[in-house]
Order: C-alpha cells, then structure tokens, then sequence
C-alpha cells in the first residue's frame, strides 16, 4: 500500500519503500508538523544519498548533523535529531542486521512488537503505540489481538495519530482531533 503521510509523492514514495525511512519519519515526528517530519527521510536521502543504516550509523557525526540541519531542516531541531537518526540507525544495523522491517516482521506478537519498539532512540510507549497502530492499519502488520494490545491508536475509524493519514482530509482530522485534545488537557 503507497502511503500518503508526508502529502508529497516523493517523500511518500520513500515511505512505502524503505523501512528505515518510516522508522525515521516516526522518529522524526514530535514538536513539528507531522508531514514535515514525514518528509524528512526524503530530505536525508537526497542529500546522503541513501538511507542505508549502516551508511547513516558510520557517517561523521559533525557532517551528518551539518546535512540535516542545513536549510530546509528534517526537523525544528535538526542538529539533535541528527543523533536521534544515528543512534536508530546502530540499533537497526548491530540488532537487526541493517533490515528495519525485521523489527516488525520477526515479532512473534504484539507485545514483543511493542517491546522492541520502546527499545528504540526516540520511541516511548506512545510514539511505539502510534507506530505499532500505522503498521496494522496501514501496512496489514495485525499479530492477533493487535489492536487490543495496542489500545486506542488502533481503534477502527479513528482519528488521533499518523496511524489514520491516508490522504489530505484524513491529516486534517487528526489534527482537528489533537487540537481538540490539547484544548481539553489544559481544561
């Protein structure tokens, strides 16, 4: 299934072919508009020139930070997430031989997906949650029990999370839903 997260065709595009790209753009996905943070796999690829794990975890430091962080950013705070995307990519190439999609591939249940997902730079709960939801729903990674195990970013016919982009109206409503949220925290 192409994915429509980013609401740009090429940033997509890597979306729905690299799994280290999508691990990426989750990661990338906090304190800045979520198809911007979506868009920033792209952004990496075209200027490393790939999104290879094991490329992105020997690069320098200094000149991956520089990369990312150049005009227009991957993220608000570009040189930090910068490490972010260098840490993943250790645990990616040292924990699952290069293979992103092995993290969800090779679990054997919603809990262990959850397990390795929190052990991740960058995935709390939530973030691990979110991301757990967006592969069921959107790319058919459903163990049994997925959804109860996951808890309300996988309910059906939702709104709350990246899980539930799929195109331009579907972004609008969860940021509809967020806002709404937030109003309500704040009380």
């Amino acid at each position: 299934m192409a994915l429509q997260i980013a609401q740009d065709p090429a940033a997509d595009e890597v979306l729905s072919n690299d799994a280290f790209g999508l691990l990426v753009g989750m990661l990338l996905d906090q304190q800045f508009p979520m198809e911007r943070a979506f868009g920033g796999p792209l952004k990496i690829k075209e200027r490393f020139g790939t999104l290879s794990p094991e490329k992105i975890a020997a690069a320098d430091p200094e000149a991956f930070a520089d990369l990312c962080a150049t005009p227009p950013a991957i993220h608000r705070y570009g040189r930090s997430m910068a490490g972010r995307v260098q840490q993943l990519a250790v645990v990616v190439r040292d924990e699952y031989g290069g293979d992103a999609a092995s993290i969800w591939t090779t679990a054997s249940s919603t809990t262990e997906l959850l397990k390795r997902l929190k052990a991740l730079p960058g995935f709390g709960d939530q973030k691990a949650r979110i991301f757990a939801a967006l592969l069921g729903k959107q790319l058919g990674v459903q163990p049994a029990g997925w959804r109860e195990t996951i808890g309300p970013y996988a309910e059906p016919g939702s709104f709350r999370s990246v899980a539930d982009v799929v195109d331009e109206g579907s972004l609008q409503k969860v940021r509809e839903f967020k806002k709404a949220a937030k109003a309500a925290a704040k009380g």
